[in-house]
């Protein structure tokens, strides 16, 4: 009985070396936007006295963030379908929001499904955490300005939802809470890398909050990085 107990442990424990043997390939890639360059919208914090003089002034939306060679930020891209059945574990290390200057940092975000999720206050003034889920509970938690810190974690699979500040109009970042870590979303240099993909023929996707959804298909294989690149236009 015992030697087949430590049997059947090693069986397991070689499965799960090959499967992480294997699962070692990429799939990376920039986004570009095509079309005149959108008129960033100016923010107006002057409501709030904190906010305008943490930022000396006005800013700039995140919505539409390109770059240098018309690289597009702030996109998710993330394998949509594909992928063999398996509960994967999330990260012990929390995903950190900052609401420094009063704005949401980063803009577009990727947790996994019970992965906690740290609210940061730097600002000294009060925020309020309105995290609009429709699958996930909602909730409205607000952050004074000796409350520096909220953490909180999502346990079921949900895609892009908005996260605002009621207080202050123009804070708004948007979350996807997925079953999988196959994901990246781009800075201001448009790229992307999703790493330790098992190979396999997938349907990616990269999402933008204005300009809609791009589709592909790719075939990664053990050890290689396959490369693609989508281009968004303006909106119509």
């Amino acid at each position: 009985m015992r030697m087949l107990k430590i049997s059947s442990i090693m069986s397991g424990f070689i499965f799960i070396l090959c499967t992480y043997a294997f699962a070692n390939g990429s799939i990376e890639g920039t986004i570009t936007y095509n079309g005149p360059l959108p008129h960033s919208k100016l923010i107006h914090m002057d409501a709030d006295p904190i906010c305008y003089a943490v930022n000396k002034g006005n800013v700039q939306s995140q919505s539409i963030l390109v770059g240098d060679n018309n690289t597009l930020g702030n996109v998710f891209v993330y394998i949509k379908s594909g992928l063999a059945k398996a509960n994967y574990l999330p990260p012990k290390e929390a995903v950190v929001i900052n609401q420094s200057g009063c704005n949401y940092s980063p803009h577009v975000i990727g947790v996994m499904a019970g992965q906690n999720v740290k609210f940061l206050n730097p600002d000294g003034t009060l925020h309020n955490v309105h995290a609009m889920c429709k699958i996930n509970p909602e909730f409205n938690a607000s952050m004074p300005d000796f409350r520096k810190e909220m953490q909180v974690s999502f346990d079921k699979q949900e895609f892009m939802f908005p996260i605002r500040c009621d207080v202050h109009p123009w804070m708004q970042a948007w979350m996807a809470v997925m079953p999988q870590p196959f994901f990246a979303v781009t800075a201001i240099d448009g790229k992307f890398e999703i790493k330790n993909v098992p190979p396999g023929t997938y349907e990616i996707e990269a999402w933008h909050e204005k300009l809609k959804s791009k589709t592909a298909t790719v075939t990664v294989t053990d050890g290689a990085v396959q490369k693609i690149d989508f281009t968004f236009s303006e909106p119509k």
